[in-house]
């Protein structure tokens, strides 16, 4: 009897314990530093390499892809889209950059050192986030399944289905490269998702709520988190929102669990 009782409490531990590795970590964050940002720019897309930091807008007729230097905010280069566009994410490939649009089913490919269009693509559904790996190109369409695409003929090649503890995570948005994992902003909210591309599991929670200030909240005039860029070379997240007047580089803090 005694050693039955002893096995069930055993099991019980285990339960206990394969329960807590299940629970997904959430992550605060310190501000590093705060740069300026356009306050007029819709953000959908953001990235930066090379020294330089890119960023396409939105809205019809307010819709750009655009160099800024990080450190004054200042735009240094931009393309406007025609307004029959809705501009969404960007990202890298060689020495272009890829563009999405919102519901038009086009994108674009922008010369990389002088933004000039060079082609258009297509695509089935809504067009959100995109990332890229140096192997992939990845593409968010506001559902719970994140495209891969083929970066030399930006066809889907496969999808992954994001979950978190079993559920389907939707509305991701602009996504982010980041040492192995894709970070995507969750549309509407202050938290941003780590996702590991190899099973689509959500392996980490991003929780920004207080980033901005109360003040810049309280305007009226800005809108949710959305943007992520990463300085690979010097380990630098930066992240920001739609219409919002900063840019933050920021260090992820892990939380105790309670």
């Amino acid at each position: 009897m005694k050693r039955l009782i002893l096995l069930a409490a055993a099991a019980l531990l285990a339960g206990a314990a394969a329960a807590a590795q299940a629970a997904i970590p959430v992550y605060g964050f310190l501000v590093k530093n705060t740069y300026p940002h356009d306050p007029d720019a819709f953000t959908q897309g953001l990235f930066y390499t090379d020294g330089i930091l890119y960023e396409s807008t939105g809205l019809n007729g307010k819709s750009s892809v655009r160099k800024t230097d990080l450190k004054t905010g200042k735009v240094l280069m931009k393309t406007d889209i025609a307004s029959d566009y809705f501009g969404e994410g960007i990202t890298d490939v060689g020495n272009t950059i890829v563009g999405l649009t919102w519901t038009s089913h086009v994108g674009f490919v922008f010369d990389k050192a002088t933004l000039k269009m060079k082609q258009t693509f297509s695509y089935p559904g809504e067009g959100w986030g995109l990332a890229n790996n140096g192997s992939d190109v990845f593409m968010s369409d506001g559902t719970a399944v994140i495209r891969v695409l083929n970066p030399k003929t930006l066809a889907e090649v496969r999808r992954i289905q994001v979950t978190a503890e079993g559920k389907p995570i939707d509305r991701l948005n602009e996504m982010e490269w980041v040492d192995g994992e894709l970070y995507a902003n969750v549309w509407g909210s202050d938290v941003i998702a780590r996702i590991d591309p190899a099973s689509g599991k959500v392996v980490g929670w991003i929780d920004l709520a207080g980033l901005l200030d109360e003040k810049s909240r309280a305007s009226g005039t800005v809108d949710v988190l959305n943007g992520i860029a990463y300085d690979g070379k010097k380990k630098r997240l930066f992240v920001t929102g739609k219409l919002w007047p900063k840019l933050f580089e920021i260090e992820l803090v892990r939380r105790q669990p309670r």
